[in-house]
């Protein structure tokens, strides 16, 4: 027998690269303050469409509810942050300009989406004259803003293509 010197093992898989301190105690500022280190993006957002959702499910059971959705306005990320109370409004700004710019642009894709249709079912229901007409309006809003918040919210959280895809088909 003659012996023979083992090969390495050779991998295809690339090692990750390690995070530097500074990256590293960024991360946890980010995970701190409820935003996605690794999207830059924080779902306190989406806040913002669901008080909309909220008070489009009320209209059915209560059609004076109309009002105070048409009192709802759309915010930009940086509007929401700026007006809001959460703590590191700042820090959720500066965070979602730097993020990937292809995560950001689908997610703002997304918002803007949910922001036109919301926009447009305000000013339908500005027109209705009937409560039925509005009840119609605000559930119609409600089944196609839902799905998109919940895609923005798997855009948020670093969610896949596969991911994306399965909620868009449920």
């Amino acid at each position: 027998m003659t012996p023979t010197a083992s090969k390495p093992a050779r991998s295809d898989r690339q090692t990750p690269r390690q995070a530097s301190p500074a990256e590293k105690a960024r991360a946890a500022q980010l995970r701190a303050a409820n935003i996605n280190p690794h999207t830059g993006l924080a779902t306190d957002y989406l806040n913002h469409f669901n008080e909309a959702i909220m008070l489009l499910e009320m209209i059915p059971d209560m059609p004076e509810c109309a009002e105070d959705f048409l009192s709802w306005r759309p915010l930009s990320y940086a509007e929401h942050f700026t007006a809001s109370h959460f703590k590191a409004r700042h820090l959720a700004i500066e965070a979602y300009e730097s993020a990937d710019a292809t995560v950001r642009a689908e997610f703002d894709n997304i918002t803007g989406a949910m922001t036109s249709i919301l926009t447009a079912v305000s000013a339908a229901m500005r027109e209705a004259k009937q409560d039925k007409t509005r009840s119609t309006l605000a559930e119609q809003a409600t089944g196609w803003v839902k799905p998109l918040v919940a895609l923005a919210g798997g855009i948020i959280n670093g969610g896949s293509e596969t991911d994306i895809d399965y909620i868009m088909s449920h």
